[in-house]
């Protein structure tokens, strides 16, 4: 049955990120701690399937105000397919160098902020583009992705550099390049890919280290409550709370 073949495929890369990533995302979740105990932000960016953990996290159930996500709507697959905001639009501004750049002078960057970008093989323009322009900035750039099967292999971008060569820390989706993974047969492609299942598994392990290292140094976060349990009076309040300390922190953007 493929739907076990996927589910072992699935169990093997959560033992992959639990044995060889924990001390990257450690790291990681130590600089984006760095950042929103400073009054900063953790800005968040992916294109296609890779803006899916940006949407996991925030606004969420069980996250909290620090993580502000840079989507754009053409670079997401809420697409038509085809026809207006299709997949052949997406795929050339993904792989369109200087677009990038135009989405970063939307905001006011700081250097104590940092940049967590997803991207499963770190080779197209727009990601490369939002990385240099972050580092121009001063700002400290995280990648997850597949790095460890990308390795030095060239870029879509004039600077012959991929993002996982841009970048100061890289956390390993431990995810092979072609992403799909369980063959079937009469036919030449895979099907089950896994990234986006590593994409969250190691969002939720990144959020919740963040959360310790900074519940350690006795930072208050406004974290986003379940609103749907009964009995729980003061959910709405704390929900508030944290809505109003997301739009006092986003002015300064």
């Amino acid at each position: 049955m493929l739907a076990l073949e996927w589910l072992k495929n699935a169990h093997g890369i959560m033992e992959k990120l639990e044995a060889t990533q924990l001390e990257n995302i450690k790291k990681a979740a130590t600089v984006m701690a760095d950042s929103i105990e400073a009054g900063r932000w953790v800005h968040t960016f992916g294109c296609g399937h890779a803006t899916i953990p940006v949407e996991e996290m925030y606004p969420r159930i069980g996250s909290f105000v620090g993580f502000h996500p840079l989507c754009e709507l053409p670079l997401t697959f809420f697409t038509q397919i085809i026809g207006q905001m299709g997949i052949h639009q997406f795929l050339f501004l993904e792989r369109t160098e200087g677009y990038g750049q135009a989405i970063m002078k939307n905001y006011d960057f700081d250097s104590k902020d940092c940049l967590w970008i997803f991207s499963h093989t770190g080779i197209n323009a727009v990601n490369i583009d939002v990385a240099l322009e972050a580092k121009k900035r001063g700002m400290k750039v995280i990648v997850y992705g597949s790095a460890g099967e990308t390795g030095d292999k060239a870029s879509r971008h004039s600077s012959g550099k991929n993002l996982f060569q841009l970048a100061d820390i890289v956390v390993d989706s431990c995810v092979p390049l072609v992403d799909a993974s369980v063959p079937l047969k009469n036919h030449f492609d895979k099907v089950g890919p896994l990234s986006t299942l590593s994409f969250v598994t190691m969002v939720w392990m990144t959020i919740t280290t963040v959360a310790e290292i900074l519940a350690d140094r006795g930072v208050q976060l406004y974290i986003h409550p379940s609103h749907n349990v009964p009995g729980d009076t003061t959910a709405h309040e704390r929900l508030d709370a944290a809505i109003a300390e997301y739009q006092k922190k986003v002015k300064i953007l």
